[in-house]
């Protein structure tokens, strides 16, 4: 996480910006006080509440997971 005071972040916005939109948070100080943070937004509590639902019972289990999925004949590539 990394702190930035008032001047720094006014003089250099964008860069910051850019920082918060690759994942990183930013905490913004006046006189050595934390008075923001910039972070990216967080999913909406629905649309993820829907997404699980959506995943749900997807989730392929293999037993043996070096094995091939498919049998070597079956691969396109190789006709």
């Amino acid at each position: 996480m990394t702190r930035v005071n008032v001047t720094e972040l006014r003089q250099n916005l964008p860069s910051y910006l850019q920082r918060v939109r690759r994942g990183e948070r930013v905490l913004v100080t006046s006189r050595g006080e934390v008075i923001a943070e910039l972070s990216p937004p967080t999913a909406d509590i629905d649309a993820s509440a829907a997404a699980r639902q959506r995943l749900a019972g997807s989730v392929v289990r293999y037993d043996a997971p070096f094995d091939p999925v498919i049998a070597p004949d079956e691969w396109e590539v190789e006709r």
